[in-house]
């Protein structure tokens, strides 16, 4: 999957993982818990990524 950027929605245990290609349009759309985070971001090409953490996001 080619995407240019991605972004995280920090949270406790289930993160939000939303991604778009080079045109902006949005090809990816995931709920990941936190032990599936590292495995699923090794498969992914490099790109821009973004983190937005919320009052419950304690890492």
């Amino acid at each position: 999957m080619k995407l240019s950027a991605c972004g995280i929605d920090l949270a406790k245990t289930v993160f939000q993982v939303h991604g778009v290609d080079p045109h902006g349009k949005p090809c990816l759309r995931k709920q990941l818990r936190r032990a599936e985070m590292l495995t699923f971001f090794v498969k992914l090409e490099p790109c821009l990524i973004g983190m937005e953490a919320c009052g419950s996001a304690h890492y």
